[in-house]
């Protein structure tokens, strides 16, 4: 499993998540104003929209916010829009990162990453500077209770994906891969065979992962905590490879 999904697992464990539940409700309700605003509001004609709603459903956002961001993204009483962002650089180890975010003042979000990553051992880098590295590829979630590890295998071919990771433990899930091209498709028929997926986007995977130990652990999950805590950030993501015991002694 990459480093940063098990940084995520423990951040989740540790009650992160609930202790910023109003931080997490902003990035997710400006995804799905974002969203309505470049599409449809009807979230079955609109892919991403529809990934946002599935978001925001399972961060237990109510049926009526989700509503009324929607219908600020379709021009109901929208006032503000915000333009999607992507910064690129490195953290302690060398190890790459992309940041995505939505921002309605890109020169402050900029002086704000470069803070961010100067003030935790990083570098800010240019543009493509770092996503070589990394593939653009379509993301699905199920529960592990969606069926076996060779049973999702076997529905995720069919339904032309390209990858499936099944993991271990309380926080584990069923992770299938496709093709940026493919993503709209293979999510039609996944929906079909295993259901509504937990989460279903667009997401960058490294093709080489990094290994790191020692302080340099703790120096990069501090830049993508920094990271993420950032109000314009949506999205962190790393190429680490950290040991389990180096993670575990980070929860502790």
């Amino acid at each position: 499993m990459a480093g940063h999904s098990q940084f995520k697992n423990i951040m989740h464990r540790k009650g992160r998540q609930d202790a910023q539940r109003a931080k997490i409700f902003t990035k997710l309700i400006r995804e799905i104003t974002t969203a309505a605003r470049l599409g449809s509001p009807d979230a079955n004609a609109n892919p991403r929209l529809r990934a946002a709603v599935i978001a925001a459903r399972e961060a237990n956002m109510t049926r009526d916010t989700i509503d009324r961001a929607i219908k600020r993204g379709s021009g109901a009483g929208a006032d503000e829009t915000y333009d999607e962002v992507r910064y690129e650089g490195y953290g302690s180890g060398g190890v790459a990162l992309i940041v995505e975010g939505l921002t309605n003042n890109r020169n402050r979000t900029a002086g704000e990453m470069r803070s961010i990553f100067t003030k935790h051992g990083g570098n800010l880098g240019e543009s493509n500077s770092v996503s070589f590295m990394f593939d653009r590829l379509g993301e699905f979630r199920y529960p592990l209770s969606a069926g076996t590890a060779d049973d999702v295998l076997e529905k995720a071919i069919e339904a032309g994906a390209d990858d499936v990771v099944s993991g271990e433990g309380p926080d584990a899930v069923h992770e299938i891969y496709c093709a940026q091209e493919s993503f709209n498709s293979v999510r039609e028929a996944l929906e079909k065979s295993l259901g509504q997926p937990s989460v279903a986007k667009l997401t960058w995977r490294p093709k080489t992962t990094t290994p790191i130990e020692g302080e340099t652990v703790q120096t990069l999950l501090d830049l993508i905590a920094a990271l993420e805590d950032n109000d314009d950030v949506q999205n962190v993501y790393a190429n680490f490879e950290v040991s389990d015991d180096a993670l575990a002694k980070f929860a502790a």
